[in-house]
């Protein structure tokens, strides 16, 4: 199943110039550009930058995007609102791209561009730079990572790991706010890795979690945020859930803080997808807190049977890292925490995100509180 796509077409001045008739592309995933751009330069020989969604209806989906030269194909008139958003990406607006382009240059000299991804949470390109480039500087593949605000964090977080765990995460050569040029990782995303493969993960990350809590205020001065899980996780259930969800939520999470596991650096979205060879991306979610939550991310798809012996490695790292812990039960007492702080946070991005993009996110908030209030009436029953 892929996409049918409708481009509104505006030049790089932000003037509105129409439509281009629809096309299909064969991938579903909306964020997705490559196959969007390709399909524009072949079916219309238009050359197009996507900049942001503007509406999606299961398979129909149309997008915003800047060309340079108006195309030759008919456009048909629409009518857009094209006016600022508060809310709105840098990366999303007429001439974003090309100065993060610009800026990706000034670092890697002329390179070829390939758009791979646009939406409320990054822009990624692949640069093809050629032998010619800044003297000194990368040559071949490299990656341009924006992302919006709430995420700005990651670049620093990554400067500061290359520091501290050369090789753990994608190593930054050069970092300005949001923007990101990055090293190229070989190899492939690790979606549907095995058990045993995921022990590897969670070891690589397990080094990093037991020295960063005596760096906590280095972390909280890079930006890494410290969000009060009671507070947000009120907030959310109050707005989209049952207040039911919180009962005796105060007391779980006080009995978690009792198991003796130190807050530290937390990855938040640790899933095999997010790993390549054996390098960790996307840093953009992480915070400070407990480091369970990696674990359940990372475990969540796995049969019972099959995620138990990565729980137990897991649990005895930590009780050696951490003499008197009780991972064990803060790995139990923490299942349905964790999806009500997924609920926090993607209502969280909700807020954040300008109303036209909610659509990426609109059922994950409901989701996740079915799935807490699935959790918490199996612990009431046992």
């Amino acid at each position: 199943m892929g996409r049918t796509v409708t481009l509104v077409l505006v030049s790089p001045a932000g003037n509105l110039l129409g439509a281009l008739p629809p096309f299909p592309v064969d991938t579903p995933w909306r964020q997705e550009t490559a196959e969007v751009v390709a399909g524009a330069a072949r079916e219309y020989g238009a050359e197009v930058t996507v900049l942001r969604l503007l509406a999606a209806s299961g398979e129909q989906v149309t997008y915003l995007a800047e060309t340079p030269t108006r195309p030759d194909t008919p456009l048909r008139t629409v009518d857009v609102d094209l006016r600022l958003h508060p809310l709105r990406a840098p990366y999303a607006e007429p001439g974003g791209p090309a100065a993060t382009l610009a800026w990706a240059a000034a670092t890697t000299g002329p390179a070829e561009a390939i758009q791979l991804r646009t939406w409320n949470l990054s822009s990624i390109w692949r640069l093809e730079v050629a032998s010619g480039g800044r003297e000194g500087g990368a040559t071949g593949t490299v990656w341009l990572k924006e992302v919006p605000p709430f995420f700005r964090h990651e670049g620093a977080l990554l400067s500061w790991l290359a520091r501290r765990h050369p090789g753990l995460a994608p190593r930054p050569l050069a970092v300005d706010g949001g923007r990101m040029l990055l090293a190229d990782v070989p190899g492939e995303d690790r979606y549907g890795a095995s058990a045993e493969e995921r022990v590897a993960m969670l070891r690589a990350l397990h080094e990093v979690q037991r020295e960063a809590p005596a760096r906590l205020d280095e972390l909280r001065g890079l930006g890494v945020p410290e969000k009060p899980l009671a507070e947000g996780i009120r907030r959310t259930v109050e707005r989209y859930g049952d207040p039911a969800l919180l009962d005796g939520l105060a007391a779980r999470l006080t009995a978690i803080a009792g198991c003796g596991m130190p807050d530290t650096l937390v990855h938040g979205d640790f899933h095999p997808g997010n790993v390549r060879g054996d390098v960790i991306l996307d840093w953009g979610d992480s915070f400070l807190g407990q480091p369970v939550f990696d674990l359940h991310r990372m475990v969540e798809d796995l049969p019972e049977p099959a995620a138990a012996p990565l729980v137990a490695e897991w649990c005895r790292w930590w009780r050696g890292a951490v003499p008197g812990c009780q991972p064990e039960r803060a790995y139990a007492l923490s299942a349905p925490v964790v999806a009500l702080r997924n609920a926090m946070a993607y209502a969280d991005f909700l807020d954040r995100i300008e109303p036209a993009e909610h659509v990426y996110h609109a059922d994950d908030v409901r989701a996740w509180l079915e799935r807490a209030a699935a959790l918490l009436a199996a612990a009431r029953s046992t």
